[in-house]
């Protein structure tokens, strides 16, 4: 029963097209136009697009040449990851003049707990609708919000009133919300596993919910008995203002593919010396080291191997992502190569646990 749980205030705020919105704030004249930021070549990929872009079908992760064919008039920008670290950053800020429980998700998006809160207002969705007019006001970009008992609802409801806009999920409100909700909306259910779900007449939260955990074990694996408590607004986890990264990456797409591994020697070096770049500057070692390969059939290979020391010398991990290119023959030419680090010192550091408080039902969301 949701009235057992640690029911808490969880907004979480999601910028609205966030790298786009940047450079139509930073440049006037793209305003109102649809424009992708990311590559326009033929093995470009679209970080962002602006929501006159998305109106003919054009997302994130789609490859440049089908977003200008879905999309003639298409303006393609330079991505300009500094600046939007430089706004994340101020509106960050603001998050945090209203509680230090803050999970960020990435530079566009975070958790924020204000069960108890800087502020001492009762009201979350208040807390957020004044958060929203502030990053509008002092920022100049817009965001959206949503709002309930946890984090997993609080996400879906985010999406829910965007752009420009909120969604509170009262405690009351949490079980109806949940089962009228398609399934494709439930965050965690991607396009394979919605798939995989209609075809076992999973279509809502309620055709999930009347499904056991037995069954949702055997034919979901691991995400099954998550699946059968979050669409029960069973979620516990909290928010973690001090998240732990758990790896460390670079990757490039080539323009050409590459059929040998001589050719690929010289892209592994500029890779590897990305990857010890960020790793200086997180200040941050590891001691798994992780080649990922896509060759030009788009299938996907990892191979790793595990040292028995942290490492962040550039050289050290080219020589290992050497060993493990040469490990297999490649059974294809190549697309893609990418370098991860993990296993890293940063999970050895202790971290606090925070103890659960169990709030009543007397929210006033």
């Amino acid at each position: 029963m949701l009235t057992d749980l640690p029911l808490r205030k969880i907004i979480h705020v999601d910028m609205d097209a966030f790298y786009a919105s940047v450079e139509q704030m930073d440049y006037p004249e793209l305003k109102g136009k649809p424009i992708a930021v990311g590559g326009s070549g033929k093995r470009g990929v679209i970080s962002a697009a602006s929501y006159e872009a998305r109106k003919f079908g054009v997302k994130s992760a789609m490859a440049g040449n089908l977003a200008a064919k879905l999309c003639p008039d298409l303006i393609f920008v330079r991505p300009h990851f500094e600046r939007y670290a430089e706004i994340s950053k101020k509106i960050r800020n603001i998050f945090y003049d209203y509680t230090d429980l803050v999970e960020p998700l990435s530079l566009d998006e975070a958790y924020l707990d204000v069960t108890k809160n800087k502020k001492g207002n009762p009201s979350a969705s208040i807390i957020a609708k004044e958060i929203r007019e502030r990053i509008f006001n002092e920022v100049g970009l817009t965001a959206s919000a949503g709002i309930s008992i946890n984090k997993f609802i609080a996400k879906v409801a985010s999406d829910y009133n965007k752009p420009n806009g909120q969604k509170t999920v009262n405690p009351e409100e949490v079980i109806q919300f949940l089962e009228q909700l398609d399934i494709r909306k439930f965050y965690g259910v991607g396009k394979v596993t919605a798939e995989k779900m209609y075809q076992k007449g999973i279509f809502t939260g309620l055709d999930l919910k009347q499904k056991s955990i037995k069954f949702l074990d055997e034919n979901f694996g691991k995400s099954g008995r998550y699946y059968y408590y979050v669409v029960r607004g069973i979620h516990n986890s909290e928010v973690k203002p001090n998240r732990i990264r758990k790896s460390l990456a670079a990757e490039r797409t080539f323009s050409e593919n590459l059929s040998s591994e001589i050719f690929m020697l010289e892209k592994l070096e500029h890779i590897a010396e990305e990857v010890s770049r960020r790793l200086s500057k997180s200040k941050v070692a590891g001691k798994t080291v992780t080649l990922k390969i896509k060759y030009s059939d788009f299938t996907l290979h990892t191979r790793s191997k595990t040292l028995p020391y942290y490492i962040s010398d550039k050289h050290i991990i080219l020589d290992t992502a050497k060993d493990l290119l040469y490990q297999e023959k490649l059974s294809n030419s190549v697309r893609l190569l990418g370098i991860s680090l993990s296993n890293l010192n940063t999970e050895t550091k202790k971290i606090l646990e925070q103890k659960s408080v169990s709030v009543q039902l007397k929210f006033g969301f």
